[in-house]
């Protein structure tokens, strides 16, 4: 069966369709956060089979793959890679509406050509198809990015990498810009102690400081922070339950770092103080340099001891928390805004209960300084899908300024996932097109087409400082 990804898929009106095909789909990528590995583009990475690049890693495929009654073995197991995309195929049979659906068919006829549905009938026929298309000089890590117009890229990078891959990208000359993204998790994480203390030691040897207290601990973080605003480095990203905002002052965090050190136990309460002081000082340190911070914030982990025991994190055993966050995150944004020193924020949740609640939330901290500087995310995980998307373009548009939005990225570990944009602009021309038809919106093309060529693109080229220009 042939698929039905065609030229007009998911726009549902002449409008939508002139404001997908004039203005939003030639528009470059800014990929402002992801997954990627950084080595992975330095070393120009090739792939034998499509199973390394479409399987691999892919916790979206391993879910449904199991949801379909396919043993672990074909997951993350020893099965053989023929093997495990066979099994794939089978189960993208009972995918529908499932957004693996869309995504995989988008990304095999974006990618490979391939027009025919995906099933297990005719896996190896395509299976051979694409691995014929791999082997093409093209077919690489840096073709596939050259290939889906990326101007920039933006990996995840913890504060104690030596980020010598982003210099060795940038050395060859390669002219997609790729700068790292602090991610400084695990220098907060007091409520995984022995973790923790490993971290202090790795950190002491990166920054060649010795780790006794936490003035010295905070010294350390400092210089890689500086570091990395040396190496390019213009965003941080912080994966968190929820947020922080507990009182404390400076010696009870000195105690518990001191506490911590030692290899003493901490409540509750102290790992509460201590993660909302760093979260603060993490905060001003990005102020001070001018970066946007990211906030994800809301998944539950690691749900199945069982499995994480044997297979480890980020193999598909997480889920949307039901975390309340609303006082929270109120307080330490404050907290930071009262002292002037909020930077531009961009807020993701995983709950969809939280859309309003971030949509009035950026309303409260925006301060006129610039367009746009507090931001409500795209849909992230298990909201980066259509009814998440439409969901959050929806409530950033009736609680915001959706002209502002900064918009899509791929979050993502896959080389193939810059259909993600696509599909994300998709939705975008069809909302706005579908407004127009019911006499909502102005049937201002032109207008209309500025606006979408902005989110698309324009307005993450002038929010972050990432040496690209926006276009006309």
């Amino acid at each position: 069966m042939t698929s039905f990804i065609h030229d007009d898929f998911m726009l549902q009106s002449e409008f939508a369709r002139k404001l997908y095909h004039e203005y939003a789909e030639s528009m470059p990528i800014i990929d402002y956060h992801c997954h990627l590995d950084p080595q992975a583009i330095a070393e120009d990475q090739r792939w034998e089979n499509i199973t390394q690049i479409w399987l691999y890693g892919d916790h979206y495929k391993w879910r449904a793959m199991r949801s379909n009654g396919v043993n672990e073995r074909f997951c993350t197991g020893d099965a053989s890679d023929w093997e495990k995309f066979e099994a794939f195929a089978e189960t993208l049979e009972s995918c529908y509406r499932n957004p693996l659906f869309h995504w995989s068919q988008l990304e095999l006829k974006r990618y490979f050509g391939i027009d025919e549905l995906l099933c297990k009938a005719n896996a190896k026929e395509i299976y051979e198809r694409c691995n014929a298309k791999l082997a093409e000089a093209d077919f690489s890590a840096r073709g596939l990015i050259r290939a889906s117009n990326v101007k920039v890229v933006c990996t995840t990078d913890d504060p104690v990498d030596d980020l010598r891959w982003h210099r060795q990208i940038r050395e060859d000359g390669f002219e997609v810009v790729v700068l790292p993204a602090w991610r400084p998790d695990k220098a907060m994480a007091a409520d995984k102690p022995d973790d923790f203390r490993a971290y202090l030691e790795r950190l002491a040897v990166v920054s060649e400081m010795d780790i006794t207290d936490f003035d010295s601990f905070m010294k350390a973080i400092k210089q890689r922070h500086d570091f990395f605003h040396a190496e390019g480095c213009r965003l941080s990203d912080h994966g968190i339950e929820r947020f922080h905002a507990a009182e404390y002052s400076l010696q009870e965090i000195r105690t518990i770092f001191d506490d911590l050190l030692r290899g003493e136990e901490i409540g509750p309460i102290q790992v509460d103080k201590f993660k909302s002081c760093m979260l603060v000082e993490f905060g001003k340190m990005d102020h001070s340099r001018g970066w946007v911070q990211q906030y994800h914030y809301g998944a539950l982990r690691n749900n199945n001891s069982r499995l994480f025991k044997s297979l480890g994190p980020d193999t598909g055993f997480d889920s949307i928390g039901d975390f309340t966050v609303g006082q929270e995150m109120s307080r330490f944004l404050d907290r930071l805004d009262s002292d002037n020193q909020l930077a531009p924020t961009i807020l993701y949740n995983l709950n969809p209960r939280d859309n309003h609640l971030l949509g009035t939330m950026i309303g409260n901290f925006q301060d006129g300084s610039r367009p746009g500087k507090m931001q409500h995310g795209s849909g992230w995980w298990f909201l980066d899908q259509k009814d998440g998307m439409e969901a959050q373009i929806e409530t950033l548009s009736q609680l915001g300024l959706l002209a502002r939005f900064v918009g899509m990225l791929t979050d993502s570990r896959s080389f193939l996932s810059y259909t993600r944009h696509e599909y994300f602009r998709r939705i975008l021309c069809n909302i706005l097109g579908n407004d127009v038809e019911q006499g909502l919106l102005p049937n201002d093309l032109e207008k209309l087409g500025a606006m979408v060529k902005d989110i698309c693109y324009n307005n993450a080229a002038n929010y972050f400082e990432f040496g690209v220009d926006a276009l006309d």
